[in-house]
């Protein structure tokens, strides 16, 4: 077998023998050992191949460019021979490629149209430790390929950090080769960074130190494109001695080439790269890594429907792998800028894409490849079925799945277009609407990176200025509306626009002669002092064609609340873009997924008419009947919906009774029993009912609160009718309702078991008190039940007596009547006497007669 002079030569026949005999195979070797450009030109010649290709997929676009041209330099040839690579939109193979290097999306589009793999006798998956759901998914499909329609298609998974046992499970027991890799010692140097200090400004200042304690080219790691753009404003290259170049997936092929290979000059270079640099690259010449120790990801919130990137500590995984990029060459020195202790802070390695990213592709490519059941396949870690099932609602509305998940016909042309299937939803409507150039901008402008740059803030979010940017001629001006473009991202925009425009053009319909629609106006953009470009500025289609892209983000201005928004979806949404901010209907194309209100970082005006136009199936007419807050009364009307968005609305004259009175209930539920009329009489029969539940049980009602809300639609709801405002309760028998508890026995009994008055020797009727159930009571003037020997009862139960002196207080609390009249009574009539001369105090109370009155005047 050939030799190439590298560490994972060693293991390449062990790798060939595993293949053979098992059809799959794990490679664990350490970044620098060869794995990438070796092994698929090792195994080129292998018998079982049979002449057919081997495929290497690779996570991104640079690594698979730069591993096709580095293998094609191995063979003596150029790209496009032995070796061809093919990504997005860039195909370079030609009729004698035998190793095609592919991003992870290609494989999926190469397994829709050939489920064999045919021409395919090796598909190897490179850094696999990434987990992206592309890898994921073609592996999976891979294997299942493999099972049922070609057993001898050979698999290879290779990685230098992943965990190779779980791999080799997965492909049926699989061996496991180990390399050995060549590296050198890197010593780890830690400078915390403050929490008040920007990344940017530590990262400036490590840049700084390392140039002057080491030598080497410096390879810093920050976790996005803005990071590497406000860094590299604050160092200055020094012309001759060192120079600064960016490194990320955006970057043109001759700027990529300029961050990766040496300077043959010999002029020390200092990379900043995103985490592309982490793994599948070789950027040749590095003696010292900065880590900023962050890394910027993609989630996704099921709840929501949205994604946002958001930056996360780097798990300790990627900075191993970061930190050996230092010692490829020689003993090197990795800053860390972080502290020493932090380190084991760090996850061991970060979450699968699959587990936390939006699931619509992979919902449209599973369903494309017949896939009904995720679990028919083979994963490592399956798709959650939550965030699975809102990507195939959200299909649904894009046509994309009929109503049993089966793909349509657009849905299997949208899977054609290789893009997200919101991007592929209006591409392919603007082609039936003969808008397929607008459409093309519009999707270039959403994939690629924002040209406008903030200045102080966030830039506007209004569509249209982009519009207007992209359309312009010649060269880009450097601020545009006070706004600094980035020509780097403005010249892909371009780009991937008229990449758009020649994929479209062979779908094409003959022009037709429109049929006629409702005249829309464009909503106007407050705040812009240049006129669009006309062939912009008069097209109407730009707010439907971004809706049509995302019809659950359609939104609506909130009542009298200039910049909030609701979205069709429900969720909340804001802006301060002048274009936006005052439009009753837009569209957001980008949002940052907060839970409340989220900012909207892209959109469009949208026309009602737009909305008619676009959607008018999917707008319906119902009758709400709701409780309205500021009102406090039930309103009902008859309102025409898109989602949670209200298009117009009028009154319902003659509402269901019963719907207005479970609106009622259901306020009153919410709110408490308090905001009922608790007239005396209401409040007495509910205490006299309390206490018969108390002393008697059942058949007696249970009237405690929790349980009168529980029964309310059986008590109250009958009482209801003909009532929709809370002044209304006012007109409410609360205790005729309350009686509504008792069935005809018990409501015969209740005023023999609990009356509401009893009649005392003085011939007075006497409320009774029963607020409390266990203790019935009785208030009463002492003269009043001379005689009376000993205490009522109610309910069986003793009342509580409450003697009450000629001025009505309490003098004595009992219910052993006859036991005051024996004892207490001569001390209360030895102070009553005094106080009140002119009531009668008999010496003897058992036989007195009792009085209502004081004493007659010479009495």
């Amino acid at each position: 077998m050939r030799s190439f002079g590298l560490p994972i030569d060693s293991v390449l026949a062990e790798l060939s023998r595993a293949l053979a005999a098992a059809g799959s195979a794990v490679l664990q070797a350490p970044p620098g050992a060869g794995k990438t450009t070796v092994v698929p030109l090792a195994l080129l010649g292998e018998p079982w191949l049979e002449g057919r290709r081997i495929l290497l997929l690779e996570p991104r676009r640079l690594a698979a460019r730069t591993a096709a041209r580095r293998m094609a330099e191995l063979q003596g040839e150029s790209v496009g021979q032995t070796i061809g690579y093919r990504i997005r939109r860039e195909s370079v193979v030609g009729p004698r490629t035998r190793i095609e290097v592919v991003t992870e999306g290609i494989l999926t589009r190469m397994l829709q149209g050939d489920p064999a793999l045919e021409t395919a006798g090796l598909v190897i998956f490179d850094e696999f430790h990434e987990r992206s759901i592309h890898a994921d998914l073609g592996l999976a499909l891979t294997l299942e390929s493999r099972a049922v329609l070609r057993p001898d298609l050979r698999v290879l998974v290779m990685s230098a950090t992943i965990e190779g046992a779980p791999i080799a499970k997965l492909l049926g027991g699989a061996p496991v080769v180990t390399g050995a890799g060549r590296s050198f010692p890197v010593e780890t140097r830690y400078l915390p960074r403050r929490p008040e200090t920007r990344i940017e400004a530590a990262t400036a200042g490590a840049v700084r130190q390392a140039l002057a304690e080491e030598t080497g080219d410096v390879l810093v790691f920050l976790p996005g494109q803005g990071e590497i753009r406000r860094t590299a404003e604050q160092l200055e290259p020094a012309p001759g001695v060192w120079s600064l170049h960016p490194l990320y997936g955006d970057l043109s092929q001759e700027e990529q080439d300029a961050a990766i290979r040496p300077n043959p000059t010999g002029v020390r270079r200092v990379v900043l790269a995103t985490s592309i640099a982490e793994t599948s690259l070789t950027i040749e010449g590095v003696r010292v890594v900065i880590d900023s120790g962050l890394s910027r990801v993609p989630r996704f919130s099921p709840g929501s429907g949205m994604s946002r990137l958001v930056t996360v500590r780097v798990s300790r995984a990627s900075a191993a792998q970061r930190r050996g990029r230092a010692g490829r060459i020689a003993p090197g020195v990795c800053y860390r800028l972080w502290a020493a202790q932090e380190d084991h802070e760090l996850l061991p390695r970060g979450t699968p894409e699959i587990l936390e990213a939006d699931l619509a592709p992979l919902a449209l490519d599973l369903a494309v490849c017949g896939v009904d059941d995720p679990a028919q396949l083979a994963w490592l870690d399956p798709p959650p079925a939550a965030a699975l099932a809102g990507a195939r609602a959200l299909l649904r509305q894009l046509g994309a799945l009929d109503a049993a998940g089966r793909p349509t016909p657009h849905g299997r042309r949208m899977a054609q277009l290789g893009t997200h299937p919101r991007i592929a939803h209006l591409l392919l409507s603007a082609v039936e609407r003969g808008v397929a150039a607008t459409a093309a901008t519009i999707a270039a402008i959403i994939e690629e990176r924002d040209a406008l740059r903030s200045s102080g803030g966030t830039p506007d979010a209004d569509l249209l200025l982009r519009l207007e940017l992209v359309d312009q001629a010649g060269d880009p001006p450097p601020v545009f509306h006070g706004y600094p473009v980035d020509r780097g991202a403005l010249y892909r925009i371009r780009e991937t626009a008229r990449a758009w425009r020649r994929s479209l053009a062979p779908l094409a319909r003959p022009a037709e002669t429109p049929k006629a629609e409702p005249p829309r106006r464009t909503p106007s953009r407050p705040g812009r002092g240049q006129a669009l470009p006309r062939s912009v500025a008069e097209s109407p289609d730009i707010g439907l064609l971004l809706a049509l892209a995302y019809p659950d983000r359609i939104a609506q201005r909130r009542p009298g609340q200039a910049g909030r928004f609701v979205l069709r979806n429900g969720q909340g949404a804001i802006t301060d873009s002048p274009g936006l901010m005052y439009q009753e209907f837009l569209v957001a194309a980008e949002l940052d997924g907060d839970r409340r209100e989220s900012r909207i970082w892209l959109g469009a005006p949208l026309c009602r008419a737009d909305i008619e136009a676009g959607f008018g199936e999917q707008i319906q007419w119902e009758e709400s009947i709701a409780w309205d807050e500021p009102d406090e009364a039930v309103v009902a009307a008859r309102r025409e919906r898109l989602g949670a968005l209200v298009l117009s609305e009028q009154p319902l004259r003659e509402p269901d009774p019963e719907l207005v009175s479970g609106v009622l209930l259901g306020w009153i539920r919410r709110s408490g029993l308090g905001v009922l009329p608790w007239t005396e009489a209401a409040t007495a029969t509910l205490q006299r009912l309390a206490f018969l539940r108390h002393a008697l049980g059942s058949p007696w009602p249970e009237v405690s609160e929790q349980s009168l809300i529980d029964g309310l639609e059986g008590w109250l709801g009958p009482w209801l009718a003909g009532l929709r405002r809370r002044s209304d309760l006012s007109r409410l028998q609360l205790d005729a309702a309350l009686l509504g508890l008792l069935g005809p026995r018990e409501r015969s009994q209740l005023d023999r078991l609990a009356p509401t008055h009893i009649v005392v020797p003085s011939g007075s009727r006497i409320r009774v008190s029963y607020a409390d159930p266990a203790a019935p009571t009785l208030a009463v003037r002492l003269q009043e039940v001379f005689g009376l020997t000993e205490s009522p009862r109610v309910g069986g139960v003793q009342v509580t007596m409450q003697l009450l002196s000629p001025a009505g207080r309490p003098v004595q609390i009992t219910r052993d009547l006859a036991g005051f009249w024996r004892t207490s009574y001569f001390d209360v009539k030895k102070e009553m006497k005094g106080r009140y001369p002119r009531h009668y105090w008999p010496d003897d109370p058992l036989v007195a007669e009792p009085t209502r009155r004081a004493k007659r005047r010479g009495e």
